[in-house]
């Protein structure tokens, strides 16, 4: 699984998880942190990544519109607001085991959401 972590997901995030073997670039590493979020889906959609955010509901209705377009994307991870975002560790730990049980990656138009251990 490639991950593409959007510009609301930190970039430590992206160091741990390439710490633990997984192929993964931030929107911060690529120069994209600036880029809309319709432009955060076509950049991962392009490079074959799935997509990592926490902005779930814009992502969503991108998800939508991208079937009703045709325009498949490399899938979507989504970390709900059960999660905040200084919980590194429980996103990495989610992230990990999406890459351990999709390693080649998700389907097109495939929405998940992280969940943390446990649950």
């Amino acid at each position: 699984m490639k991950l593409y972590l959007d510009e609301d997901l930190s970039p430590q995030i992206a160091e741990r998880l390439r710490k633990r073997g997984i192929d993964v670039v931030s929107a911060f590493e690529v120069g994209n942190a600036q880029l809309s979020d319709r432009e955060q889906l076509a950049y991962a959609a392009q490079v074959g990544r799935s997509l990592v955010t926490r902005n779930v509901r814009h992502f969503v209705i991108l998800a939508r519109e991208a079937v009703r377009r045709e325009q498949p994307y490399a899938g979507i991870i989504l970390c709900p607001s059960s999660i905040r975002g200084f919980e590194i560790r429980t996103i990495v730990e989610g992230l990990t085991r999406l890459a351990k049980r999709f390693p080649e990656g998700l389907d097109e138009y495939d929405v998940l959401y992280l969940k943390p251990s446990g649950t």
